[in-house]
């Protein structure tokens, strides 16, 4: 029998109804809302970490939590499934996609935007069936499971705060998709590691993200970049960014004063191709690095784990442009 480890965190998921209220659930209540956690063929355990936290209050500190409690459990459970927030569930994916190395097991990610306790709740669903697939063996990274789909942890964004679907994955296939079956796309697969699993605990917020629009004015693009050792632009279509002077110069200026600016797509889908237009161009020319197909909070949150490695400027500049987890499509 496989043994999945239950990690609550906090979040709508976690919340039933008691005394005409929501309150946070603990295992045995779980249990009696979905009895089929008890006949999954798998055995359930389930621990809370310390004071849960609605998923918006999400920081450094929850996610070294979180980590640390996987990899102190690794080696005793054949698969995690970590209930947490929507709202930041695409950073904490991505995180601990690059907290750990080795991975060789599954580390799903699900939510809900009902609470479990709430009729007509995706929860119930979502927690099942995050079950069954951790317990497959199959699946060996981090991922998100939402509304009968498997997403790479990496790849996803929240798209919605209404309906059910609230995520999507725009420059990655799903790994698999929850119908009468579970079927996995295996060409999309990680196929693990048989090396130690490895944790990246150090991670800096010395970060910061420049989004550009039309008329951006100079003060505040002054501020951001000088908040921080490395910046996300958020451009403009495929890496695309007004080609005023002032603007280059200011990104330049800070390039040589030793701060990483990586460039990301404001659209949904596609990548950064800096070139292919002149404004974009000219970004490369300076030194600011594209961030092809990687979504902003992948984008982010490698830069922050790269960043707490201490590694030189010239380290990071190239592991950004590197597949370490799936991350980007090279």
């Amino acid at each position: 029998m496989k043994r999945i480890l239950l990690i609550y965190t906090g979040g709508t998921i976690g919340m039933i109804q008691k005394n005409n209220s929501l309150s946070p659930f603990d295992f045995d209540d779980l249990k009696n809302v979905v009895p089929e956690i008890k006949d999954c063929g798998s055995d359930v355990q389930h621990i809370s970490l310390e004071n849960p936290i609605d998923s918006s209050n999400m920081n450094i500190k929850n996610w070294n939590n979180l980590s640390s409690c996987i990899y102190n459990h690794y080696d005793q459970y054949d698969g995690f499934v970590i209930l947490h927030g929507s709202d930041t569930m695409a950073y904490t994916a991505s995180m601990l996609s690059f907290m750990f190395k080795n991975v060789n097991k599954a580390i799903i990610l699900t939510g809900s935007q009902l609470p479990i306790g709430i009729k007509r709740s995706d929860a119930k669903e979502n927690l099942i069936t995050s079950i069954e697939i951790a317990s497959s063996g199959i699946i060996k990274e981090v991922s998100v499971y939402f509304e009968y789909q498997l997403f790479r942890g990496n790849r996803v964004v929240k798209v919605n705060a209404d309906n059910f679907d609230a995520f999507k994955s725009p420059n990655c296939p799903i790994l698999a998709q929850a119908g009468v079956k579970i079927k996995y796309q295996k060409q999309y697969l990680s196929t693990g590691s048989n090396k130690k699993l490895k944790l990246f605990p150090k991670i800096s917020n010395d970060v910061a993200i420049l989004k550009t629009f039309p008329s951006i004015n100079k003060i505040f693009v002054k501020s951001v970049l000088n908040s921080s050792k490395g910046i996300i632009l958020e451009s403009f279509g495929s890496g695309n960014a007004t080609t005023e002077k002032w603007f280059l110069e200011e990104l330049e200026s800070a390039i040589n004063k030793g701060k990483i600016i990586i460039n990301v797509s404001q659209c949904l889908s596609g990548s950064v191709r800096q070139g292919d237009y002149q404004t974009s161009l000219i970004l490369k020319k300076i030194g600011v690095i594209s961030g092809g197909d990687m979504t902003t909070e992948a984008a982010l949150t490698k830069l922050m784990h790269l960043l707490g490695q201490n590694y030189s400027n010239d380290k990071i500049k190239k592991e950004i442009t590197f597949n370490l987890r799936g991350e980007i499509t090279i």
